[in-house]
């Protein structure tokens, strides 16, 4: 649907997942407002990401409404806005190679390719 200035209603943008500073061209384009609760200094807010919004995606508003938008999460949800954390692989063991790999052998020596060849009077 494309909203031109003359339609009284418009349809709110997804802003979740979007940086503040796209938030914020994707509410000026649809003929909206942003509002956020959280952060006083909206305008100069750019890299933040919208984590919840009010109204939702899709709904029918007037031309020139607020739009609530959330940069952090509530007490409760989303576990602090960090995302999802994954645990640690254990570390490898210290030693550095010489304990990942074996000692180098003589060539020729007992499980050497070579001295296969050498017992079956090949060369």
């Amino acid at each position: 649907m494309r909203n031109t200035p003359e339609t009284p209603e418009v349809r709110v943008p997804r802003l979740v997942g979007l940086m503040a500073v796209d938030a914020r061209r994707a509410a000026e384009a649809r003929g909206v407002l942003l509002a956020a609760p959280d952060r006083a200094d909206l305008h100069r807010v750019v890299v933040e990401y919208v984590v919840r919004q009010y109204p939702p995606p899709g709904a029918e508003v007037p031309r020139g409404a607020a739009v609530t938008v959330w940069f952090d999460f509530g007490e409760g949800e989303g576990g602090g806005g960090a995302g999802v954390r994954e645990p640690r692989a254990p570390a490898p063991p210290g030693g550095g190679l010489r304990r990942e790999l074996d000692e180098p052998r003589e060539p020729g020596g007992p499980g050497e390719p070579g001295m296969r060849y050498a017992a079956l009077g090949c060369s």
